[in-house]
């Protein structure tokens, strides 16, 4: 079955689908409770029921209730509605934030619609049309993200065959994929993210429009875009998403600064192991900034560009002008916060200045605040095969050093005890004295 339509509802009993309770957070719970006394429905939807089939413990949990945006608010202490296109609300308990969202029912044909409307490409502007529970899960991207789960009967509820999807390792649209896609485009970033994230084979007639459509991203909001690229490649499973980025072509659409380069080996293979890099870190707790994933994305368009532009200017002003060439094409695509942009030019500059390690520099580099980030961007490039003349081993073993050792270090960079050349300073024009001054 490639288009999934209207099932009647099946009920998967605790006996069966075996959810582990304790994994779900009490907030979500107290708030279900809550809708469930105000008289509304009230379950837990989409992916925190897949992830609990699966044995993972969800970060997020999502809630979908008959109650209308406007009547979620006022029976929490603090929420808020968010959104224009989807209006849904975020109800605060402490630092943790759960998205209610109201059913969702059919889209109309009707494109005069107050609560709806379409582009000419067939994307959703506006969805706001409310529905059955029933109604709801149909409006959803994939099967596996179609289930509710029932706190007072300890129950999955399935309408679209999720439940048989999930165990199959099978990630399928509901309804047709074309239709879905056009409606909204990053539904194919998502496609390729959860098939990376879980393992799931994709089903072929929901890959089938991929390649097709994937120009359609360009219709997408470049803040939005960035947003879902940090979820497609910085959420621990980066390096088993790309190749299926670029197998589908939607590498290219979100990067075409970097896509011209994928033909050299050495693009691939950086961003590969920055990604494997990425993962790992996360899998053992340690934190990651977007700012050092954008800087080795963009490298290779840096260098070409920097090399190009040291045929006509000095080295450093080279560098600079490739990089706010590089930065500025991307964020036509995938809108970059100078939070991030402005690190990433610092640990492209230091890429220049590590190997200058003479007198105080290397102390004093050591000490800037972006050294760490360019110093693993520096062992990165050694990784992938640039020769740096063992700079990166340098610098690790001078950060292990005592400071005697460091010292000893920085002599040893000159060869014999040959004596440094000291740059000449141009004298100062000598000011005309007073009897020169009277004499003119």
């Amino acid at each position: 079955m490639s288009n999934v339509t209207a099932t009647k509802a099946v009920k998967i009993p605790a006996s069966e689908h075996q959810i582990n309770i304790d994994a779900i957070s009490r907030n979500a719970f107290t708030a279900i409770n809550i809708l469930l006394k105000a008289g509304h429905q009230a379950y837990l939807v989409g992916g925190c029921i897949r992830d609990l089939l699966l044995g993972f413990r969800p970060k997020d949990f999502d809630i979908s209730t008959s109650a209308r945006p406007e009547e979620v608010v006022k029976l929490f202490r603090k929420a808020r509605i968010i959104g224009r296109r989807f209006r849904i609300v975020h109800a605060y308990f402490g630092r943790e934030i759960l998205e209610i969202t109201t059913f969702r029912g059919q889209h109309p044909e009707d494109e005069d619609h107050p609560h709806a409307s379409r582009s000419d490409s067939g994307q959703l502007l506006r969805d706001n049309i409310f529905g059955s529970v029933a109604e709801d899960a149909l409006r959803r991207d994939f099967t596996a993200n179609a289930l509710y789960y029932d706190i007072e009967q300890n129950t999955v509820i399935d309408y679209a065959n999720g439940y048989s999807d999930i165990k199959q390792g099978l990630l399928r649209i509901i309804g047709d994929p074309e239709q879905r896609y056009r409606e909204d485009p990053v539904r194919m970033l998502r496609a390729i993210r959860f098939a990376g994230k879980l393992g799931f084979h994709i089903d072929p007639a929901t890959a089938a429009p991929i390649h097709e459509l994937a120009s359609l991203l360009g219709n997408i909001p470049s803040a939005r875009l960035f947003d879902e690229s940090l979820k497609v490649f910085l959420s621990g499973y980066g390096s088993k998403t790309l190749p299926l980025m670029l197998e589908y072509g939607l590498f290219e659409q979100l990067y075409p600064v970097t896509a011209p380069h994928l033909q050299e080996p050495f693009t691939q293979q950086i961003l590969l192991q920055a990604l494997h890099n990425t993962d790992q870190r996360l899998a053992i707790g340690k934190g990651i900034t977007p700012a050092f994933f954008y800087a080795v994305l963009l490298w290779p368009a840096v260098v070409k560009a920097s090399a190009h532009y040291r045929q006509i200017m000095p080295e450093v002003p080279a560098l600079h002008r490739a990089s706010q060439e590089a930065i500025s094409a991307q964020i036509i695509r995938t809108s970059i916060p100078k939070r991030f942009s402005l690190p990433m030019k610092e640990i492209w500059d230091m890429q220049l200045r590590l190997p200058r390690r003479h007198g105080h520099r290397a102390e004093k580099l050591s000490f800037h605040p972006r050294f760490r980030a360019a110093y693993d961007f520096l062992l990165l490039l050694e990784e992938c095969g640039q020769e740096t003349a063992g700079l990166g081993q340098w610098w690790t073993d001078f950060q292990d050093a005592n400071e005697a050792g460091k010292r000893d270090m920085v002599k040893a960079l000159n060869p014999a005890g040959k004596p440094q050349k000291k740059r000449r300073r141009k004298p100062r024009p000598s000011k005309p004295s007073n009897a020169e001054h009277n004499a003119e």
